[in-house]
């Protein structure tokens, strides 16, 4: 007999050692002769990762795609793998050393310090996979890859040297995110945008000698000017005064009446004294502001474009730690006359921190009366995810890849269609990105990581190659083969035995998306040619979230139809759908952060409910669109669903059910149960078609209202008196029915709730047999039966008995008194159902007796099914005046706070500066009271009729 009570903590660690102990997650379990194939690539967490919900929602939707194919026949890879996560893990380590007391990376030296990486990763790498088992992903957990790991890291240098001979890569000067905490640049993916109290210091430039223009000072009532001033200055606002030291300009926009005449000439930038023009760009906004923006073009990335269209020059005036460098900087000194004059104010700023140096600077020009004012300024600025300090625009020599060029065909594939987004809409982000996409900073100033495999001579020649020994032999090839002081310094070093000190080799890593870029083709064994590479390349689905488009779905998608080609040499999509899920969030619509103390642990989710409860809620909460607004009171319910087909099975159990391999559904002849196999096979078609359309909430709604409505409130119920009952052979019928319909049901469920369906599919086998399949690997229920008078004959009677039990619920009545029911109207059909189900009818209905009759009689509340009308006569048993005035009073109620919520949602203020969650939380209450009110009104209608 089924345990009373389902046990999560019990069941969860015996299936899943059942399935290990099996291999049931291979590639290729279960799939039948000839099957074709279905792949996912799970999105690699982060080696120094931990499950969080975003991890929960991604992974059960896989997972219930690959569970589904599995049982489906198909030949099923789910490849798992971790990201080395560059900055993270090595954060991880160092700040590891640090509590250790052991020397830093800097002393131990790069060689010391990746081993000691790796022995982390041994070590702790990797925790989030054991969670993701706990969770129930199928992953094959024996095909694991890891972004470092020897396959991949050769896929990178395959790549990056092909990339590199094609000029799809190459070294630039350009502007990038860079921490000055990390000493590294960061991609705009680890960068977040704080809201920050600041100022908004004007600062007055002055214009060279003789240069003056007329300032508007006043305006009439339409804004144009009535009164100048002249003015030998122009004043430039700003966040951060420390960057005016590489001011080379000042843009003004060239529509701007106020500075048309000052266009082209010169101000003399303050404590710098470096005359820079005053030129016309379209970035000046007339109306915001003064209208005149200074130019700071390495150390702002706006600047940086208006630079390169108006030919300013980029001076770097900030070291990698983001202090302070003038003195000694070349860029810097270049063009100025005398700079020697005006070393005290450089002096109290050389080797200053930036935000010192912004202080000295204000003080510096309040000194000299070039302070125009400072505004108290509420704004964003950029800080590193992981640093956690403000991030600097910064102008270095990093590595690049030609984003315009890959990106033409990954636009083509989704624009024909060979690649689509679920839901549709995204493609507009991907579009966006893919038609505006910037030169991509591959490089990183870190040590873990895939180091760039490209060699400096010395005189600074670049030799990209995959291994040291053929970068050596071409630049001795290129070095030999050129005439010149080079030549016989190489000749030199070659006879003296002395290779090494030929080349020198980057310090730099790749970007950790480098390596995930691959992740379709690298993690199947490319570019070896291997049999899983023909196999299960190109995937079918990506399952991943909006906020990883630009730098994952764009770059997979660039990087797989480059390299990957058919036998005519065709661009291979690496999968043909990118399915996009939202966001989970708080149970009132709010992002988790920690700084808000909202995030929701789904582990901890897992020790109160069990896994099956949380990945069924999330599943029928992931509305394509729809953020996923968490309660755990919903995780709670829907672990009551769980209960109640544990307990449906048990009562069918009790009562005789058992797995009968000779069931014949097709040779039923009970209605009850010929309505039942009708409805299943219905739910077995919504299902299936639901999961193949990436509908899961519809999928997972369907089972629930097939497994509680109709299975356990009315299937188990109207059976109870056949199982009870003298006729054996309705008896076996309904066992054996019963018991298939279970069955199937844990079929159809499974992929949602894995861990209780395997261990009711292995019980219900019966006491001391074994299945011949674990429900993971048992066939996908398919959609045959089809007896629709059956169907439509229960479900009428389904239709009449809640009915009346909502009529009574509306009007009180005490649920242990009866009525009558009184049929007006009735056709053949409804009066021979009446006689079929009238001890149906009374015991479920709390009906007493029923008859038919040709009009309603009078005190009745009246319920319309199909073609008649089912009347209550019920003045006997309620109080109507006391009942219609206890409605009438709810009305009243409900339509006020209606007219209270309206009043706030059309006011335009409150909808306009109102948090947008709080708009949205009344917009429910609205809709929760309108539901209501609608339902108070038939009530009455109800008690006045009677």
């Amino acid at each position: 007999m089924l345990d009373k009570t389902y046990d999560s903590t019990a069941v969860e660690p015996k299936i899943a050692a059942k399935w290990d102990e099996a291999d049931a997650f291979r590639a290729g379990a279960n799939k039948k002769p000839g099957a074709e194939t279905f792949t996912i690539v799970i999105p690699p967490p982060n080696v120094t990762g931990s499950l969080h919900m975003g991890h929960a929602l991604n992974n059960t939707l896989q997972d219930i795609m690959i569970r589904f194919e599995r049982m489906r026949g198909k030949d099923v890879l789910w490849q798992p793998g971790m990201d080395h996560a560059g900055i993270a893990t090595q954060m991880v380590v160092e700040r590891q050393l640090m509590e250790r007391q052991l020397p830093g990376r800097r002393e131990m030296g790069r060689d010391a310090f990746v081993e000691k990486v790796w022995e982390w990763k041994a070590e702790s790498g990797g925790l989030i996979f054991n969670q993701l088992k706990r969770l129930g992903a199928s992953c094959d957990w024996s095909r694991e890859r890891f972004t470092m790991d020897d396959g991949l890291s050769e896929a990178v240098l395959e790549v990056f040297v092909t990339l590199y001979k094609e000029g799809l890569i190459y070294k630039d000067k350009r502007l990038v995110n860079w921490d000055p905490r990390l000493l590294t640049a960061i991609s705009d993916m680890e960068v977040e945008q704080v809201e920050v109290k600041g100022n908004l210091w004007h600062l007055r430039y002055p214009l060279e000698e003789g240069v003056t223009y007329q300032h508007p000072v006043a305006f009439d009532e339409e804004g144009k000017p009535t009164e100048f001033e002249t003015r030998d200055y122009l004043v430039v606002a700003t966040t951060r005064p420390e960057t005016m030291l590489g001011d080379t300009g000042v843009a003004v926009n060239p529509e701007d009446e106020r500075y048309k005449p000052i266009i082209g000439k010169h101000v003399i930038l303050p404590i710098v004294g470096r005359k820079i023009p005053i030129v016309a760009d379209n970035y000046a906004d007339p109306t915001a502001g003064t209208g005149a923006v200074k130019v700071t073009p390495a150390h702002d990335f706006n600047d940086f474009d208006v630079a390169k269209r108006t030919g300013l020059r980029a001076i770097n005036v900030l070291n990698t730690d983001a202090s302070v460098t003038i003195k000694d900087n070349e860029d810097f000194l270049e063009g100025l006359d005398h700079p020697a004059a005006l070393h005290g104010a450089w002096d109290r700023l050389e080797g200053q921190d930036r935000f010192t140096a912004r202080k000295i600077i204000v003080e510096i020009f309040e000194e000299a009366g070039l302070l125009d004012k400072i505004e108290p300024h509420i704004h964003t600025v950029p800080h590193g995810d992981r640093g956690g300090v403000p991030i600097e625009p910064r102008l270095t020599e990093q590595w690049w890849v030609d984003n315009k060029t890959l990106a033409k065909p990954a636009i083509a594939s989704v624009r024909e269609g060979r690649t689509k987004f679920v839901p549709k809409n995204w493609e507009n982000t991907y579009f966006q990105w893919m038609e505006n996409i910037q030169p991509w900073c591959i490089s990183r100033q870190l040590w873990w990581g895939h180091q760039i495999p490209a060699w400096y001579g010395p005189d600074g020649q670049v030799f990209v190659e995959k291994t040291e020994e053929e970068a050596l032999q071409a630049a001795i090839q290129h070095y030999l083969s050129h005439e010149g002081p080079m030549k016989a310094y190489v000749e030199d070093l070659l006879e003296n035995f002395k290779p090494g000190e030929i080349l020198t080799r980057d310090e730099d890593v790749l970007d950790t998306w480098f390596s995930s870029a691959l992740w379709p083709f690298s993690t199947l064994g490319w570019p070896e040619k291997t049999p899983e590479l023909a196999r299960y390349y190109p995937t079918n689905v990506l399952v991943t979230g909006f906020d990883i488009i630009p730098f994952w779905v764009v770059r997979m998608m660039q990087m797989g139809l480059h390299f990957m080609k058919d036998e005519d040499g065709n661009p291979i999509e690496p999968f043909h759908t990118v399915y996009i899920h939202a966001l989970v969030r708080d149970k009132n619509g709010q992002k988790m952060s920690k700084s808000k103390g909202n995030v929701i642990d789904p582990l901890e989710l897992m020790d109160e409910y069990g896994a099956d409860a949380l990945r069924f809620t999330l599943a029928i909460m992931a509305a394509q669109g729809r953020d996923v607004k968490l309660d755990p009171a919903r995780i709670a319910g829907y672990r009551n669903f769980g209960t109640k087909l544990w307990n449906a099975t048990r009562f069918a159990e009790m009562n005789g059910a058992k797995s009968d391999p000779n069931f014949v559904p097709e040779a039923t002849g009970l209605t009850i149960n010929r309505w039942i196999l009708t409805e299943l096979a219905r739910t077995e078609r919504d299902v299936t078609e639901a999961i193949e359309s990436y509908r899961f909430n519809d999928a997972a709604a369907a089972l629930y209202r097939f497994v509680w409505n109709q299975v356990c409130d009315w299937y188990l119920e109207l059976l109870k008196p056949v199982f009870s009952g003298e006729d054996e052979g309705a008896t076996k019928e309904a066992q054996a029915c019963s018991a298939y319909v279970l069955e199937e049901i844990y079929k159809l469920l499974h992929p949602f709730m894995p861990f209780m369906t395997e261990e009711l599919w292995a019980h219900t086998a019966g006491e001391g047999v074994e299945r011949d399949t674990l429900i993971c690997h048992a066939e996908w229920p398919a959609p045959f039966y089809a007896d629709n008078a059956a169907a439509d004959e229960i479900n009428w009677l389904i239709d009449l008995v809640s009915g009346i039990r909502s009529v009574r619920a509306e009007m009180n009545v005490p649920p242990a008194a009866t009525a009558p029911l009184v049929v007006v109207k009735a056709n053949n059909l409804t009066r021979e159902r009446l006689a079929r189900h009238e001890a149906a009818i009374k015991r479920l209905a709390r009906v007493d007796a029923v008859s038919l009759a040709d009009s309603a009689p009078r005190g009745a509340a009246q319920i319309v099914i199909a073609e008649a009308t089912a009347c209550l006569p019920l003045g006997s048993l309620i109080d109507l005046s006391v009942e219609k005035a206890r409605l009438e009073k709810a009305i009243a109620k409900t339509e006020g706070e209606i007219a209270r919520i309206n009043g706030k949602l059309s006011n335009e203020k409150f909808v306009a500066n109102a948090n947008p969650d709080v708009v949205e939380a009344e917009r429910e209450r609205l809709a929760e009271f309108q539901s209501q009110i609608a339902s108070l009104k038939v009530a009455l209608s109800r008690v006045v009729e009677a």
